[in-house]
């Protein structure tokens, strides 16, 4: 396993950095003070930017638009684009839509793939994603109450979701929801839909506030009511599917999602530092001769790079064809861990600056807490690490 970047890797991540340095930081300090909404021009203006690198929607096969990079090339650029707020919105980059993406060019149809796909690399419309219920454990993907019934060549889906990222002015949504609840395994009872938000019945309730923060747009988690009846031809690939069509979203989402938390871990530690060295607690003192700061900076070093190479050799174990169930799992908690404690010694650091909204750092302390509990939360993957592990030692999964 070689993860040192490739030439086209070093002048890609290159690109970006200079485009994020140039285009992109200059009004973050705006869009986390003003909102998406406040921004949108400036963010289209960037956006279409991005389209001229050959950077846009790196994920994607260049045959359907996109920058046809490899997994580990787009978790290696993943990281240099997470550095920044909008990074990944820039790019065409961002959740839900990466995953709505990568779902519909393995299992759409010709037909969705033209209408949703097409203009989703294009950077034309956005996507929301909905699965979680509020009536539901987030952490028990197979038990939700929103049904789709066929009727005349028609999906008539009914049920509630919420925490759907970027409902709020999205084009269309893929709805998970159960068609055949009485299939023998829990596994195949739901199906993956496509609901055009204008729809009639679909109804954006609300964007759920987080930390303080309703939020817009890209920037929102919104709650949703379902009384909706779509085109049987909107079914994403085979009936009773959406499980395991969950999971395969997943696996390649939390390469996006670490490596992106991986961003904000080497912003941080680099806010951290020019603190570190520019604060001074008395004349000719900077903050960094404390060896408490140092422990801090050092800690931080040590777990961020122990969590790319996580990351890459999950990316590689993707990429490589192998099981990489438990990987993912690893992944998931211990880089999101990663991100919370380097932010909170970030912030440590920055004392009541940190507090405040002049830098990302309480941004991403608020909205970044999620990582632990989005895409299941940390004690399901450390239980399913800790299955796997000690199944070697005779240690089996009781019987439900």
């Amino acid at each position: 396993m070689d993860f040192a970047p490739s030439e086209r890797a070093q002048e890609l991540c290159a690109l970006a950095r200079a485009f994020i340095d140039q285009e992109v930081l200059p009004f973050e300090h705006n869009l986390i003070n003003m909102g998406f909404e406040a921004m949108v021009g400036q963010l289209e203006s960037a956006r279409e930017i991005a389209r001229q690198t050959g950077l846009f929607a790196p994920h994607m096969a260049e045959d359907l638009g996109g920058g046809g990079l490899d997994l580990i090339e787009q978790a290696q650029l993943s990281e240099v684009l997470g550095e920044a707020l909008a990074g990944h919105y820039v790019f065409n980059f961002q959740a839900p839509d990466v995953g709505n993406m990568e779902l519909l060019a393995s299992h759409g149809s010709e037909a969705q793939k033209s209408r949703w796909l097409t203009p989703l690399v294009a950077g034309e419309l956005r996507s929301t994603f909905l699965m979680t219920e509020p009536e539901h454990a987030g952490s028990n993907p197979v038990w939700m109450s929103t049904t789709a019934q066929l009727e005349d060549d028609h999906w008539v889906i009914r049920g509630h979701k919420w925490f759907a990222t970027a409902a709020d002015g999205a084009a269309f949504a893929i709805v998970m929801a159960v068609t055949d609840p009485d299939a023998e395994s829990a596994h195949q009872r739901a199906s993956m839909i496509v609901v055009p938000t204008d729809t009639p019945g679909f109804d954006l309730v609300r964007n759920v506030s987080v930390m303080g923060h309703e939020g817009a747009g890209w920037m929102s988690h919104g709650e949703v009511l379902l009384d909706v009846r779509v085109p049987a031809e909107n079914l994403i690939g085979e009936r009773g599917s959406g499980f395991r069509l969950a999971q395969a979203r997943l696996g390649h989402g939390r390469i996006h999602h670490a490596s992106r938390w991986i961003g904000v871990c080497n912003r941080a530690l680099d806010l951290m530092c020019k603190r570190a060295a520019e604060r001074e607690l008395s004349p000719g003192r900077p903050l960094g001769t404390k060896q408490t700061v140092q422990t801090w900076i050092a800690e931080s070093r040590a777990e961020i790079e122990c969590a790319r190479l996580l990351v890459l050799q999950t990316a590689w174990k993707i990429e490589q064809q192998m099981d990489y169930r438990q990987d993912v799992s690893l992944v998931k908690f211990h880089v999101a861990g990663v991100m919370q404690r380097v932010l909170d010694r970030a912030i440590q650091a920055h004392g009541a600056l940190g507090m405040s909204d002049d830098t990302p750092l309480a941004f991403w302390y608020a909205h970044e807490r999620a990582a632990r509990i989005y895409d299941g939360p940390d004690e399901v993957h450390k239980t399913v690490v800790a299955r796997r592990v000690l199944r070697k030692y005779g240690v089996q999964r009781p019987a439900q």
